[in-house]
């Protein structure tokens, strides 16, 4: 599947206060799934010692992917509000990585790197 069907397809199913003109509800969501994804991997590092991908099983990958999927949710969400695709936003965002590249200023802080 792509970006912008699995844009489509959610949302067909998108229910929030003054949808279409809300980028409110699906920012805030946004940083809610965040925080369970977060939580998810604080859990595993806390009560299982787990602290790389090698030390997760199939079962504690399903559940972050699960929550990285509402992220995915809301930032489509966003995305439909602001009248741009998923495909765009990732696009802009590889646009922006190769720039950096380029630039040699991949690593530091801020946005006008």
């Amino acid at each position: 599947m792509d970006f912008n069907t699995y844009q489509q397809i959610t949302r067909k199913d998108a229910k929030y206060p003054d949808i279409g003109n809300n980028f409110i509800f699906p920012t805030l969501g946004l940083v809610e799934e965040a925080g369970e994804v977060t939580g998810k991997i604080k859990k595993l590092i806390r009560n299982q010692n787990k602290f790389t991908p090698a030390d997760l099983n199939e079962e504690d990958k399903s559940k972050v992917i699960i929550e990285m999927g509402d992220e995915l949710w809301y930032l489509s969400a966003l995305a439909s509000e602001l009248g741009v695709t998923l495909n765009e936003v990732a696009e802009k965002n590889l646009e922006k990585v190769a720039d950096r590249v380029n630039r040699g200023v991949t690593q530091g802080a801020g946005d006008n790197r």
